[in-house]
């Protein structure tokens, strides 16, 4: 694992995790790794929020409810871009 990896809570580390982006897309997946810049996720969704209806808050909870549809193996987030991350475990309707 990186060094920074350690930035991120235990409890975090290879857990299924939902990340809000300053940008219109969510991603979702089990966090694997990260460095200085980048969270890595595999067996991830990248949803960009702009080809669908749902809202942010929708679509997380219809995440929660049905599961991730994995589209992407692995995913580097940029660190910068993100807003909030949680535990898909920890969201709540």
């Amino acid at each position: 694992m990186s060094e920074s990896f350690d930035l991120v809570p235990a409890e975090f580390r290879h857990q299924v995790i939902v990340i809000d982006a300053v940008s219109e897309f969510v991603f979702a997946g089990t966090l694997i790794d990260g460095d200085h810049r980048y969270l890595i996720l595999a067996d991830a969704d990248v949803h960009d929020l702009r080809d669908s209806k749902t809202t942010r808050d929708e679509y997380v909870l219809a995440l929660r409810r049905l599961g991730i549809r994995t589209n992407r193996s692995r995913v580097f987030v940029n660190r910068d871009q993100i807003v909030s991350l949680s535990l898909l475990s920890d969201v709540v309707e």
